[in-house]
Formats: structure tokens, C-alpha cells, sequence
């Protein structure tokens, strides 16, 4: 079995990537990207061959895609604060993108195709837990993306018989996630910032709250789900039903660290979904075997590689004299 993972240089491609590498029924994997915000080094190691290139490019991806079973389709440009800098980056490379994976995979005689999509899309929809029978609402030209990403998605397999599953992902985190840039997410930035013995900055009064879904868990799902060719004709949220408070995470942090932490805040951010929590009904029906990290379990791991990259880079910079 041949399976593509578009974004599989990303923080999320390269977990899903080193998962299908040492899965026996997986013979090949390959990974494009077009690194705008993927790295080589996250694929050091892992089984799946690098082509680097954009999803845009129709003769690339053509040649990419022949003879796969699969294509995982995470290539995109992340962030609400990003899309709303720059909103048509953000369409292009999200929904612009994901119809040219599509009808790559039409072209290639029909392949699965697991598409990501995004719990922002139920914007301020205020129910809880966000099943995905809601009315979305989405509050950012990156949730709207997303939306669009899903609907071309299941209206092809509307029109075309296209196999599709469109996983709506909820806050996921864990190693590989980058931590240094404007747009980084609250767990990295968090763990960054708490290593360094920095402030953490919260966005408003930290009473928010997140489904947050470490990344092994969310690989696990996806991988499962090419394995056993799932599909679905609605959204699947991916997340398993947990809420967590900001201020609780640093809490947890300052019991993994065994230190107090400063936390700063700022103003809330235009975008930014107050609480979110997922529905996880139709994920258990589809793929009752999945076992979910607990998030606890997750953070600390999490925390571990951010310790082993450090310590890392700390010893290249003292071999190079830095």
C-alpha cells in the first residue's frame, strides 16, 4: 500500500509519516511539501520518501499520487492570526489546495482521501459539546477555509464517488510542533516560554477552554483509517470530548517543571473561539479501537522533547563556539 501525505514535512504530516513508516501494510510513504512552514529534520529518520514541491503544482502532484491507496491531505497554511494578516494566502493554499488534491486523486482513479479540517469551523456557535450536526459559524478567513476544505471534500464524493473522510481537528499538540514564531500554538508557546523560565502569554483571561488531542493520538486515528478505507458522508470531529481551562494547563506545567510560572495577559484575539469541545460520538462508531493519550500524559511528553531539543541545540552551539 502506497500512501501520500500532503504537509508531511509539517509538525502533524511528520507524526503521521513516522506512524505509517512502521506499519507492515504500508509499503511506501511519501511526503510533499513545499516547506513554508514544514521542515527536512522532522523526517529525519522516518520511513517516507521527501518531495518537495506545492500542492498547486498539477504535474508534480500527479506523479506524486499515481498508484497510492491513500492521499492524507494536511498541507496548509495554520493559524487564525495568520489568515487574517493575509486571507487569500490562506484560501489559496486551503481550499485552492485541497481541489487540486482532489482531483489529483480523480485523476489517479479514485484513491481515500482523508482531508483536515478544523473545529474552528463551529466558530461562535456557543453549543457544547460541538457535534457536527451544528450550523457552523466560522469567525476567521482560516475556519472559513477550512470549511470550504471539507465541503469539496464530500461534495466530491457527492458528485464523483470520490472516497473521502474530513476529520475536524481539535487543538493538537506534541512533538514538532514549532514554538518560535508570531502565530505559534498555545501548548508550544506555553512550554517554550515555561522552559526558558519566560512569562506566558494568555490571551485574555485564560478561562477558555480547549478539546486539546495529543498528536500520537491523532496519527493513530488517521492511520486506522486508511487501513480500514473509512469513509464518511458527514464531518468527523477528532478529538475526544476533554475540556481544559488555559490556566489549568499552566497548572499542570508548574506540577510536570516543579517550579511557579508567571503568566502575562493580553487582549482576547479577533478569531478566537471562547470554549471548544467535541462531540466524539461518530469518531467512537467509526474507530472504536482508539485508544486516546490522556492529555496529562501528552503534555509531559510534550515537554520531554521540548527538553531534548534544547539540550540538543544547547550542544551543537558549544561544538560550533556559539
Amino acid at each position: 500500500m502506497k500512501v501520500v501525505v500532503t504537509g508531511g514535512a509539517g509538525f502533524v504530516g511528520a507524526n503521521l509519516c513516522r506512524v505509517l513508516g512502521e506499519e507492515s501494510a504500508v509499503n511506501q510513504v511519501v511526503a510533499i511539501d513545499d516547506l513554508s512552514t514544514g521542515l527536512c529534520s522532522n523526517l529525519a529518520g522516518a520511513k517516507a520518501r521527501l518531495v518537495i514541491g506545492s500542492v498547486l503544482d498539477r504535474e508534480l502532484l500527479d506523479s506524486v499520487v499515481a498508484g497510492a491507496s491513500a492521499i492524507v491531505h494536511l498541507a496548509a497554511l495554520p493559524s487564525v492570526p495568520r489568515s487574517l494578516a493575509d486571507p487569500l494566502a490562506s484560501h489559496a493554499a486551503n481550499a485552492t489546495g485541497t481541489v487540486h488534491v482532489l482531483e489529483a486523486a480523480r485523476r489517479a482513479g479514485g484513491p481515500l482521501v482523508i482531508l483536515a479540517s478544523s473545529s474552528s469551523v463551529y466558530g461562535s456557535n456557543p453549543e457544547l459539546p460541538k457535534h457536527e450536526g451544528l450550523t457552523p459559524m466560522p469567525m476567521s478567513p482560516y475556519a472559513a477555509s477550512k470549511l470550504a476544505t471539507e465541503a469539496y471534500g464530500l461534495a466530491f464524493q457527492q458528485s464523483f464517488g470520490l472516497p473521502v473522510l474530513a476529520f475536524r481537528f481539535f487543538n493538537i499538540f506534541g512533538p514538532l510542533q514549532p514554538a518560535g514564531h508570531a502565530y505559534a500554538a498555545v501548548i508550544p508557546a506555553f512550554v517554550s516560554s515555561a522552559l526558558a523560565r519566560q512569562p506566558l502569554t494568555i490571551f485574555g483571561d485564560g478561562k477558555q477552554s480547549r478539546d486539546f488531542t495529543y498528536v500520537e493520538t491523532v496519527a493513530a486515528v488517521i492511520k486506522r483509517s486508511v487501513l480500514n478505507a473509512v469513509t464518511s458522508t458527514t464531518p468527523v470531529n477528532l478529538a475526544y470530548g476533554t475540556r481544559t481551562h488555559l490556566l489549568s494547563v499552566v497548572a499542570l506545567l508548574e506540577g510536570i517543571l516543579g517550579y511557579p510560572l508567571e503568566v502575562r495577559h493580553a487582549p482576547a484575539r479577533v478569531g478566537d473561539v471562547r470554549h471548544s469541545r467535541a462531540d466524539n460520538g461518530r469518531l467512537l462508531e467509526l474507530l472504536p479501537e482508539v485508544c486516546p493519550v490522556d492529555f496529562g500524559d501528552g503534555l509531559k511528553a510534550t515537554v520531554d522533547w521540548f527538553r531534548a531539543v534544547s539540550g540538543a541545540a544547547d550542544v551543537a552551539g558549544h561544538r560550533a563556539g556559539v
